[in-house]
């Protein structure tokens, strides 16, 4: 009996065992089904240039992750146990079925796959994934030495170590005059006395400088670039993999004129797998409302002056932060770093932004390519908390370099109105003493396709005139007659220009005639985040206003060439649903997309007629922005969809109101 109850034991644990291994492959598998999809879709991007492409974000923090209930020990261990010939040429690692848990285990440390990275030899090889003009390129047989600086904190010791041995491998003899390992305050065992033994015998001097507590990215920078000796220091995040021939374009550019900051093009090595992925190379940097870093591609003028020299570096508006070269006297001369920037966030900014200003320029070299691990989430902690510090490190750089537009900041950005009167003095002293130009000036010189607001922009709410509403549109309607009389016979930017001065002009009359409203009206959004690219991009639609003026979502810019534009570089288009019904394409409605805005796509100007109230779109001159007549469901949201439809001045669905908005 006794025997019996133990099969039957027995035979229970194996079924609960196999339905929780099924359970978890399952979840690991379409982990991994979805990551393949997602890389796949960058390859595809990258396979066909030609096409649109959306905004990229790239290299800005994503929050905390979760280490789990792991032990110190197990935290502590170097598992490094490379296995000859995985992840040769930037090949990505498989994982067997039996180490699937482990390399979940393991994943919970850093939030990359360190299981794969400890499989893979230091010194692996990669692709040279530069174009052919860039590889015959020649650079002066004499360059400016550099000193790589690389600030580590709890770093594996495959992943730290790959960087080092990148840099050595890689880069022409004589060029590295040493690699500064910083340590900001790790406490993992094997990057103490082991770490310093292992240095000591690779072929390149690298001295290990160590913070006694955590201080973050700033700080262990300008400890470095104090002790560097080098002609040039070149900054490297501490999990990267430089390529073939990384070094030379960064230097050559240097040499050429001191006072350009230089950058890579930033590849992708995936957190699943360490495969090295070739990114897009003409992508520059920028940043959205709240001030995130994104990529975004070059404008149509920037990539027509490509095609004359595609190994020329280029302008960008700002740079990631983690790689680039500078001249290490014009480093300090500039001003360094802001000190009281605190753990990590804002410094690529600040720098961009007092690099540009103050007579320099911020460049990427695209024949110059390194690897980087971009991870979905982070294992750090931020003493005092991520929120508060990234606020109160981007509050810091609006205060010193934006202006009014850091009015828009802290009007606009939640948790930033603390921040508020922060002591910048110093750095507005450096300003100063650099005689720096305005914001003003960095808007329109170096990122004239930015889509923040601006004096001569609009910038609100884009809503239906609805008669019917309690909201009082007289105030609105008397002032469109009014201007009517002065733009009617006018081309479409100088009726812009206008119009966009009277809104501004009106913009607390109009508003304040509108208070007495007893609802929320409905205007147009900006898309939700498409998942598959991080991008707000699809159909757009309207939806019920908040009540509150302040909502960036709700926001749009219209220039004076008309197009009307939003947050992360997006903008209103037209285009038309075909089918095919045989063999005949028959056309449909032209729905309206929020989609990457382009200096030269017609189907993104828009004309707005202040006698009948329509968004007459340019792209054929006969069509105007229509709502549909009743309220669609969608993502628990009422809405109403937006296409475009012949103009016509008794239809009410056509009918808007521009609601200018006070940005700062």
């Amino acid at each position: 009996m006794m025997f019996r109850l133990r099969v039957k034991i027995f035979y229970v644990y194996i079924i609960i065992s196999f339905v929780f291994s099924v359970y978890l492959f399952y979840l690991i598998s379409k982990y991994s089904f979805e990551k393949f999809i997602n890389y796949h879709r960058h390859v595809r991007s990258n396979k066909f240039p030609d096409r649109p492409r959306i905004p990229q974000i790239v290299g800005h923090y994503v929050g905390v992750g979760t280490v789990g209930n792991l032990s110190k020990d197990f935290m502590n261990t170097n598992n490094f146990d490379p296995i000859p010939g995985v992840g040769e040429h930037g090949d990505p690692v498989v994982i067997q079925a039996k180490d699937l848990l482990k390399m979940q285990q393991l994943f919970q440390i850093n939030r990359y796959n360190l299981l794969a990275s400890d499989r893979i030899a230091l010194n692996r090889s990669l692709p040279d994934v530069r174009k052919p003009k860039c590889v015959s390129k020649l650079y002066p047989a004499k360059l400016p030495t550099t000193s790589i600086i690389i600030v580590f904190h709890n770093e594996a010791w495959s992943v730290l170590l790959r960087t080092v041995w990148s840099v050595i491998n890689r880069s022409p003899k004589g060029l590295v005059r040493e690699i500064l390992l910083v340590d900001d305050a790790s406490d993992r065992r094997f990057l103490k006395h082991e770490l310093d033994n292992y240095v000591q015998k690779l072929p390149l001097s690298v001295t290990i400088l160590r913070l006694n507590k955590r201080e973050g990215l700033v700080a262990a920078r300008l400890l470095g670039a104090r002790m560097a000796t080098g002609d040039t220091l070149t900054f490297l995040d501490a999990h990267c993999e430089c390529s073939p021939g990384w070094l030379e374009p960064l230097l050559a550019r240097v040499q050429e004129n001191p006072k350009k900051v230089v950058c890579p093009v930033i590849d992708i090595i995936s957190d699943d797998n360490f495969s090295y992925i070739k990114s897009f190379e003409f992508h520059w940097g920028a940043f959205n409302w709240p001030l995130h870093f994104r990529w975004y591609t070059l404008s149509d003028e920037e990539l027509a002056e490509r095609r004359k020299d595609t190994t020329t570096p280029f302008r960008t508006p700002a740079m990631a932060g983690g790689l680039f070269t500078i001249d290490r006297k014009y480093f300090f001369d500039i001003g360094a770093y802001d000190e009281r920037l605190k753990i990590w966030g804002g410094d690529n900014l600040e720098m961009s932004f007092r690099v540009w200003q103050c007579g320099g320029e911020v460049e990427i070299a695209p024949c110059s390519h390194v690897g980087h691990l971009f991870r979905k989430s982070s294992p750090y902690t931020f003493p005092g908390g991520v929120s508060g510090i990234l606020n109160e490190n981007l509050a810091r750089v609006a205060l010193v370099w934006m202006d009014d537009w850091a009015k828009f900041f802290f009007k606009f950005n939640k948790g930033t109105e603390e921040f508020k009167s922060l002591n910048v003095s110093n750095r507005l002293a450096l300003k100063r003493s650099l005689n720096c130009k305005s914001f003003d000036w960095y808007l329109r010189q170096v990122w004239p396709q930015n889509f923040f607001p601006a004096p001569n922009k609009f910038f609100g709410r884009i809503q239906p005139i609805d008669l019917t509403s309690t909201f009082d549109y007289q105030e609105y309607l008397t002032l469109m007659k009014k201007i009517n009389l002065i733009i009617k016979n006018l081309n479409p930017e100088l009726k812009w220009k206008f119009l966009i001065k009277y809104l501004t002009e009106n913009v607390k009359r109009i508003g304040d005639s509108m208070k007495a409203a007893k609802h929320s009206p409905y205007c147009l959004h900006k898309p939700k985040t498409n998942t598959a690219i991080n991008q707000p991009y699809g159909q757009a639609y309207l939806q019920k206003c908040s009540l509150l003026i302040n909502v960036l979502d709700e926001q749009f810019v219209i220039d004076d060439y008309g197009r009307v534009m939003t947050d992360e570089g997006i903008c209103l288009d037209s285009f038309r649903k075909t089918s095919i019904d045989g063999e005949e394409i028959v056309e449909g409605v032209r729905k309206i997309k929020m989609v990457t805005c382009g200096s030269q796509k017609p189907n993104q100007r828009w004309v707005y007629e202040t006698d009948t109230y329509h968004l007459k779109n340019i792209g054929d001159g006969t069509e105007c922005l229509e709502r549909s007549a009743t309220l669609t469901r969608e993502d628990g949201e009422d809405k109403y969809e937006l296409f475009l439809g012949p103009c016509d001045v008794r239809n009410e669905l056509q009918k808007w109101m521009l609601f200018p908005v006070a940005w700062k």
